[in-house]
């Protein structure tokens, strides 16, 4: 009975950390995300309304937590927390200044509230994790979270772009995907001097400032974009 009241408090804790990954989340999301039954859920949905936990069911989009309510993330497991290191030594691989510099403080933050214990194996694990790396790569690019910020809030970008040919224009572009090849990061956006879809290297970026206007959210999906491509 114990461990079976256990799992249900883990399950309940799970739940509400799942509830705040996104704005709105289905009961059948939910269950499927934890093995349980629709049912199951609704019940720890009550237990958690009954504890105080401000949580709203919009009918079409499904069940929200009120903003403003957090949990912070004072509990990680070990696997929880090597993972999280294991990324940073993949992340220090990057070649963009500015991703290198926002997951840094962003795992302090994370790091900050882990229990002493966890700090010490936090620790040992940086030093003795290693990746190889090619010491003449290096970084190229300073502009990934300024478009990533720019991608999530509609906000053109006005860039100096070098071409393959060394042929620099000024462009504004809307910000639609990103990807990662081998060796650089790559933006797909809106032309507006093209009038089309173009892909730009973050390397040949020489300048870059965020226009003040918004644009109007695209029907895009870049999973059709690559499916459509001439070079697939």
């Amino acid at each position: 009975m114990k461990n079976k009241s256990q799992s249900r408090l883990a399950r309940l804790v799970a739940v509400l950390t799942h509830l705040q990954t996104k704005r709105y989340l289905t009961v059948n999301d939910i269950a499927k995300k934890f093995g349980v039954s629709i049912r199951t859920i609704y019940r720890d949905l009550s237990v958690l309304e009954k504890a105080g936990v401000p949580i709203f069911n919009e009918k079409t989009k499904g069940y929200s937590i009120i903003e403003g309510y957090r949990l912070p993330p004072i509990m990680f497991s070990d696997d929880e927390t090597n993972a999280l290191i294991t990324a940073e030594q993949l992340v220090l691989k990057n070649r963009d200044n500015s991703l290198l510099k926002n997951y840094s403080q962003a795992l302090n933050k994370i790091k900050a509230v882990l229990k002493y214990t966890s700090k010490d194996k936090v620790e040992l694990l940086s030093k003795r994790l290693s990746f190889g790396r090619n010491l003449k790569i290096e970084i190229t690019s300073n502009y990934l979270s300024a478009i990533q910020t720019a991608l999530i809030n509609f906000k053109p970008l006005e860039i100096n772009y070098s071409s393959v040919n060394n042929i620099i224009t000024t462009r504004i572009i809307e910000p639609l995907a990103l990807y990662s090849s081998q060796e650089n990061w790559v933006l797909i956006a809106w032309c507006r001097l093209r009038k089309q879809y173009r892909e730009f290297r973050l390397d040949r970026i020489n300048k870059l400032d965020l226009v003040s206007e918004s644009f109007q959210p695209r029907d895009f999906d870049i999973k059709s974009y690559f499916e459509n491509a001439d070079y697939k």
